[in-house]
C-alpha cells in the first residue's frame, strides 16, 4: 500500500491517513488471524458463527 504526501502536509497527517486506512482494510487483523494455521472446518464454523451474530 503506497500513500503520496500531498503539498505541504506534515508527517503527523500522513501517518494519520495510513493508519485509519489500514484499520478500514483490516489489514492487521488479517495479519492476525493468519498467525497460526487454522483448519478448514474450524474455519467455516467461525465464518456461520460470525454471520449469525450480525443478523438484527
Amino acid at each position: 500500500m503506497k500513500r503520496r504526501s500531498r503539498p505541504g502536509e506534515d508527517f503527523e497527517k500522513i501517518f494519520k491517513r495510513f493508519k485509519r486506512e489500514v484499520e478500514r482494510e483490516k489489514i492487521l487483523q488479517e495479519i492476525k488471524g493468519r498467525e497460526f494455521f487454522e483448519p478448514a472446518s474450524r474455519q467455516r464454523r467461525l465464518k456461520r458463527i460470525r454471520k449469525t451474530k450480525t443478523r438484527p
